[in-house]
C-alpha cells in the first residue's frame, strides 16, 4: 500500500489566515457551485462547527509541507436510529487535481464509520458539478435520487443528486 499523502485535523484559529487566503484564491474554482467562507466573518462560524456537536469540520493537508489542501464537514450529525451526516467539501484549487480530496475524503469515511460510528453519510451534489460527483463515485457512493430546489446556494435555490454511502458498503481505500 502507498504511504498516505494527507492527512485529517480539526480547524483551529492559528489556520485562520492561510485557510481564507486559500478559498479567496479558489473561489472562480468553486463557482457556482459553492461559496466557502472567505471572511472573517464566515470563519468564525466554521469555528462555532468545531465546537457543535453535530458537526465536525476537518482540514486536509499535505502531510510533506502540511499545505492545506482542503475541507471536509460532516454536518447535521443525527445519532439515535438514524446515525446519519450530511458530507460537505472544498478543494483548495492550487491543489486540485492530484488526488488529495480523494485521499482525504478515505480517511473521512474511515473517521465517520469507525471512530463516529454513523451508519450512512450522504452528500447532495449540483447536477453539472461533476468533478465533486466523480469524487465521491470513487469513493463507493451510490446516487439515491434527486432533489429540486434543494440548497441555496449563491442566493438562488438549486437541484440536487443525492449520494448516500452506508458503513457495509463502503471499501476501506476505494
Amino acid at each position: 500500500m502507498n504511504s498516505p499523502r494527507v492527512g485529517l485535523r480539526s480547524p483551529t484559529y492559528a489556520d485562520q489566515n492561510e485557510f481564507l487566503a486559500a478559498m479567496r484564491a479558489s473561489r472562480e474554482f468553486h463557482h457556482p457551485w459553492a461559496y466557502p467562507p472567505t471572511t472573517p466573518q464566515a470563519y468564525e462560524m466554521l469555528m462555532d462547527r468545531v465546537r457543535d456537536p453535530r458537526s465536525e469540520p476537518l482540514l486536509v493537508y499535505r502531510l510533506s509541507d502540511q499545505a492545506l489542501v482542503g475541507l471536509f464537514n460532516l454536518g447535521e450529525i443525527v445519532r439515535g436510529l438514524f446515525q446519519n451526516a450530511y458530507l460537505g467539501y472544498n478543494a483548495v484549487a492550487a491543489h486540485a487535481g492530484q488526488g488529495y480530496m480523494s485521499e482525504g475524503l478515505q480517511l473521512v469515511l474511515a473517521r465517520a464509520f469507525k471512530k463516529l460510528g454513523l451508519h450512512r453519510l450522504e452528500a447532495n451534489i449540483q447536477p453539472g458539478n461533476l468533478p465533486s460527483i466523480r469524487l465521491v463515485q470513487r469513493a463507493g457512493f451510490v446516487k439515491e435520487g434527486f432533489s429540486e430546489a434543494y440548497l441555496q446556494i449563491g442566493g438562488r435555490w438549486r437541484d440536487h443528486e443525492r449520494w448516500a454511502l452506508r458503513a457495509e458498503q463502503w471499501q476501506p481505500g476505494g
